[in-house]
């Protein structure tokens, strides 16, 4: 009894540092995927600022130099979340006007409308994947499906003002200022949005109660 429960102390401490040694091996692969990454990220960015620079674009005074935003904005894509799915999603945006400021405001909000686009893109998904699993009256599914098409203004007027990752601008041949602007936001934080205001738009037009919403929008 006693060598069987020494045999079995021996077991387990073999299989503990297996499992140390397999953890330490992934974390090793991850950095080393990190490292590959960032290491093209520096090389891509290099060649982007060169192309940008060229065409007369610039950074705001105090900024990072343009190469190393451009490699953090490519870094920050790579995130991903606890599950491994990417833990942002981005839009570029771009504004002309005669200054700076409201060139900027152009930018943000249309950056914005395609933040929106995809996140909406993404609850239709969810949406069509639970339709089939409930029992709609007629004309229910088309329905919906234009509730969530149209949402995409409100879901970005839900999202409040997003701080660009980073700007640049230039000034265009006729004299205006010329701003692009890169937005990242949280996708489990953007889901959320949507998810509420779907359902909202969702209760106003279909006779549905809660529990029906809820189970439509994945809640």
């Amino acid at each position: 009894m006693i060598k069987m429960k020494k045999t079995i102390l021996i077991l387990a401490a073999v299989f503990f540092t297996l499992t140390m040694v397999q953890t330490i091996d992934a974390q090793k692969t991850d950095k080393e995927l990190k490292k590959d990454v960032g290491a093209k990220a520096g090389k891509e960015a290099k060649k982007e600022a060169k192309r940008l620079t060229k065409a007369g674009w610039q950074v705001p005074p105090g900024s990072l130099p343009l190469a190393k935003i451009l490699e953090n904005a490519w870094m920050k894509q790579y995130q991903e979340d606890d599950k491994g799915n990417p833990k942002y999603i981005t839009a570029d945006g771009n504004g002309i006007a005669g200054n700076k400021s409201a060139a900027e405001m152009q930018a943000i909000e249309l950056g914005k409308v395609q933040l929106a686009g995809t996140i909406s893109t993404k609850v239709a998904g969810l949406v069509s994947a639970n339709v089939g699993n409930m029992e709609l009256a007629a004309g229910e599914a088309e329905s919906i499906t234009e509730v969530i098409s149209n949402s995409k203004n409100i879901i970005a007027q839900e999202m409040g003002y997003i701080n660009p990752f980073f700007k640049i601008h230039r000034v265009t041949a006729n004299g205006n200022t010329e701003v692009q602007v890169r937005l990242f936001y949280d996708v489990a934080q953007s889901m959320e949005i949507a998810k509420k205001v779907v359902q909202k738009e969702l209760k106003d037009k279909l006779n549905k109660n809660e529990e029906d919403l809820k189970k439509l929008m994945g809640m």
